[in-house]
């Protein structure tokens, strides 16, 4: 742990960039020939205050204030700047300086130096002041001679009977791909009590989030010495991170008695995330195909850890030819281990390919908090069954005399896997086939896989040519089950034309023949008259 007192501290680095002495040429060695002094260096911290349990920074300043005996004032300075000044530092048990000898440079009268010290305080130390020993060596021109000196100097400093705090516990239910709460109990260990304190835990890592960012800060309004309070924080870790520790680091800052604020740095907890939550389908059922509506069918079940709310299975897949008739099926709270079974239906457009399909699923649900979560990592391999005709149309009677009409029965078979309802059908043939006065057929609804008979009037003229087979078309049009109109494709069928039965002639020549005769004998009518 370590603990910053004083300030400046981000000043040394600048300060001691160099060391040399900017007046050790010749002539400034004679210059200081007629004149005499010496530094008089002191060393002091703006804050000395250490903390138990922890290795404090202080920043120590080594000042310079001179000794100037004789000559000319312009040169005074030539002889009080102690050159190229370095800094150990020692002190007795219980506390011990962490710190090696230090170069500070130059140090004159108006530019005093500072440098960190690190000096570690056991948790256990006794409250109190306490002396730290400074060996200060230089060298400085004095009477026209370079001279060096090495001073003892002391400073005391002092450890706080300040609140000083633990962490004493920590509960976590986070997760792996999810966010959730960790609690951690503090205990003031320390001899003073804290008022508003204000606990921040930090991440460590751009995968862990604290409160939806890097830190959260709660505010304590007291905790006294020996008492503990607890604070809690959404934390959130990311998906597929491995199940280990991840660091949290923690301050408190406070108002002591005397209403100054202080920090305590040394807290750290360790949250150790559950894994992440899973789902598995598995008994794959396909009842899709081409150009129809089908349902995937299979079970799901929740890997855990923690049980899962408002569970929903869907299709997650881009494909313009898969298209979910519902986008979702829900199959409620499954607890861990638990498995349910789901039917998703999903329509195939027509230019859907049939065969194997991989298609992307996930599952939606509602954690512990009641925040929704999804579960995206599902591919299923379903059959797509290749593209059929929407009813099966069979002639009963396919034959017909040249020259001669009847009434054709057609049967009618869905294959479809909902109700088709207001069905219509219409016949349409081409000469010398033709249709008659009934050229339309309908029914009020068929189930899947039912057969309903429709019947038309069909007619053949007289250059119809016996055993020639000519076609005739039907199309459907219909309501599905979402009462949208729908509109096969053509259906062609083979009519045989056969003679007329026993040897007459075809109706259209005995129309004829009928009217001569009839026309004939009212002539003969007349003139006897």
């Amino acid at each position: 742990m370590l603990a910053t007192s004083g300030v400046g501290i981000g000043l040394v680095g600048a300060e001691f960039a160099s060391v040399d002495d900017p007046i050790s040429d010749g002539s400034a060695l004679a210059q200081t020939s007629n004149v005499g002094g010496s530094p008089d260096l002191d060393v002091y911290a703006t804050n000395p205050n250490l903390i138990p349990g922890q290795t404090n920074q202080v920043e120590v300043t080594v000042a310079n204030d001179g000794d100037f005996r004789f000559g000319p004032t312009s040169l005074a300075e030539s002889v009080t700047t102690a050159r190229g000044v370095r800094v150990e530092a020692e002190a007795d048990g219980p506390i011990s300086i962490e710190s090696g000898e230090t170069p500070i440079g130059t140090v004159t009268q108006s530019t005093p130096r500072s440098l960190p010290i690190a000096i570690n305080v056991p948790d256990n130390i006794d409250p109190g002041t306490y002396t730290i020993d400074f060996d200060l060596s230089y060298t400085y021109f004095s009477s026209g001679d370079e001279r060096k000196r090495t001073v003892d100097r002391e400073l005391e400093v002092r450890v706080r009977d300040d609140a000083r705090f633990q962490v004493v516990d920590v509960e976590s239910d986070t997760q792996v791909g999810d966010s959730g709460t960790v609690k951690a109990t503090i205990e003031n260990v320390g001899s003073e009590t804290a008022r508003s304190a204000d606990v921040t835990f930090t991440t460590q890592s751009s995968s862990v989030s604290v409160s939806g960012g890097q830190s959260d800060t709660i505010r304590v309004p007291e905790i006294g010495p020996g008492q503990t309070a607890t604070v809690a924080y959404d934390v959130g870790v990311s998906p597929d991170l491995p199940v280990q520790q991840y660091t949290l680091s923690g301050t408190v800052t406070f108002d002591d008695p005397d209403g100054i604020r202080r920090t305590d740095q040394g807290l750290s907890i360790g949250v150790l995330p559950l894994t992440e939550q899973t789902f598995n389908l598995t008994n794959i059922e396909s009842q899709l195909r081409v150009g129809e509506d089908g349902d995937l069918i299979g079970t799901v079940r929740n890997e855990g850890p923690l049980p899962a709310r408002s569970v929903v299975v869907q299709y997650a897949g881009e494909s313009q030819s898969v298209i979910p008739a519902e986008r979702s099926t829900a199959v409620g709270t499954l607890e861990p281990g638990e498995s349910s079974e789901f039917s998703l239906p999903i329509s195939m457009s027509g230019e859907a390919e049939a065969g194997l399909r991989s298609l992307d699923m996930a599952v939606q649900y509602r954690n512990q908090d009641e925040e929704l979560r999804a579960f995206e990592k599902l591919v299923v391999n379903a059959d797509v069954a290749p593209e059929r005709d929407r009813f099966a149309v069979t002639v009963e009677n396919r034959t017909i005399q040249s020259g001669g009409s009847r009434t054709v029965e057609v049967s009618v078979t869905s294959n479809l896997n909902e109700t088709a309802s207001d069905v219509e059908a219409r016949l349409f043939a081409d000469d010398p086939l033709d249709t008659g006065e009934t050229d339309t057929g309908y029914v009020q609804s068929i189930e899947p896989g039912e057969t309903t008979t429709m019947t038309f009037e069909l007619t053949a003229t007289g250059s119809a040519t016996p055993g020639s087979t000519y076609p005739i078309s039907f199309d459907f049009r219909y309501d599905d089950s979402d009462g949208d109109s729908q509109l096969t494709d053509t259906f062609r069928l083979p009519v045989d034309v056969v003679e007329a039965e026993d040897g007459g002639l075809p109706i259209p020549v005995i129309i004829v023949v009928l009217l001569v005769v009839g026309t004939g004998g009212l002539v003969v009518y007349r003139r006897r008259q």
